[in-house]
């Protein structure tokens, strides 16, 4: 049995991963951390895994010996500082912060705001979005989760981007649920402010951008600008995103539904449909697309649950793949639909 640990495991990305990671029938969670909960049960602390995860959180991972591989649920600039002594240590790691998604050092500087420590890493890193970078992700001692904006934005832009039927420039209207935030409340985030209006935040500046722009510029094969606009929903949990193109003349609905149907086809987790809807994801590592021709327009829509195949579900889906498992091992359940 693999035997796998959580860094920062109170967070709603280190709940959601014990989550799943309890019922998986190849791993077990033989650790969670947290410093300000260290000592208690998890169960305690997690009242929803009573009876499913008996430990107690520990402070440190490296009080934990024999560990596999370790996910990293923690804010940005934490991650740089654990995954170079687990890697030493022979140990597989997942980062789920924003510390190895950007290859270029300069670029993570600029949007994060403070010194990358582990720049060696950071070239090595392998973005875990399994339906682009499968084989990479199969290699690799290091992964860096995608963020739950980008993931959806790109599921939704990368087909039709491969193709060349769309001009250079995206605009990109995402709505997200208030689990998108995380667990520390902040006055935007207060349901008094939030839940019963629509409010756009980090127009210009939310750091999935430079993400999105890296990815987006791999499958063009050109420089694309990406305008983000991220707003925030009165939900819990769920992502849309919709993203607006020029399309070359001549493109008609059919083919754009091709391309999305060969590149999404075949996928366990991806599906192309023809409505999206967030209720049909929710809990679940499923993702949807759909594509909108609109005359010399299209408009695509990626649709995911932002703590499962936006975070926590993408995780264990990597972890499949780097040991070997098949990659919906654990995760195959769908999405709550109502």
């Amino acid at each position: 049995m693999t035997k796998v640990g959580i860094i920062g495991g109170t967070g709603y990305a280190g709940g959601e991963l014990a989550r799943i990671l309890s019922t998986h029938p190849g791993v077990e969670i033989a650790a969670m951390t947290s410093r300000q909960n260290a000592g208690r049960k998890v169960q305690d602390v997690h009242t929803y895994l009573k009876g499913y995860v008996d430990l107690e959180f520990t402070e440190s991972i490296s009080q934990t010996k024999d560990l596999d591989l370790v996910f990293v649920a923690t804010p940005h600039g934490v991650a740089m500082k654990e995954v170079p002594e687990l890697l030493e240590q022979g140990i597989k790691a997942i980062d789920l912060s924003g510390d190895y998604r950007l290859h270029d050092v300069a670029v993570y500087e600029k949007w994060y705001g403070h010194t990358h420590t582990d720049v060696e890493n950071l070239q090595d890193a392998v973005y875990g979005l399994p339906e682009f970078f499968r084989d990479e992700i199969k290699g690799a001692d290091l992964v860096a989760n995608p963020g739950c904006y980008a993931t959806s934005i790109i599921l939704a832009c990368a087909p039709i981007l491969k193709s060349g039927l769309v001009g250079d420039e995206i605009i990109v209207d995402a709505k997200s649920g208030t689990s998108g935030a995380g667990m520390v409340p902040t006055e935007r985030t207060h349901h008094s402010t939030c839940g019963e209006s629509i409010i756009p935040y980090s127009v210009g500046k939310h750091r999935h951008t430079p993400e999105v722009e890296m990815a987006v510029d791999r499958f063009a094969g050109s420089h694309s600008k990406v305008t983000f606009v991220p707003n925030l929903v009165p939900i819990v949990r769920g992502i849309i995103s919709s993203c607006y193109f020029d399309l070359k003349d001549g493109v008609t609905q059919e083919q754009v539904d091709e391309i999305y149907s060969k590149q999404y086809g075949n996928e366990r987790f991806v599906h192309h449909v023809p409505e999206p809807s967030i209720r049909a994801v929710v809990a679940s590592n499923h993702a949807q697309t759909s594509s909108k021709v609109i005359g010399s327009k299209l408009v695509t829509f990626g649709v995911v649950d932002n703590l499962v195949k936006g975070a926590s579900g993408q995780a264990v889906q990597c972890m499949n793949l780097m040991l070997g498992l098949d990659e919906a091992t654990g995760l195959d359940f769908p999405g709550l639909g109502v």
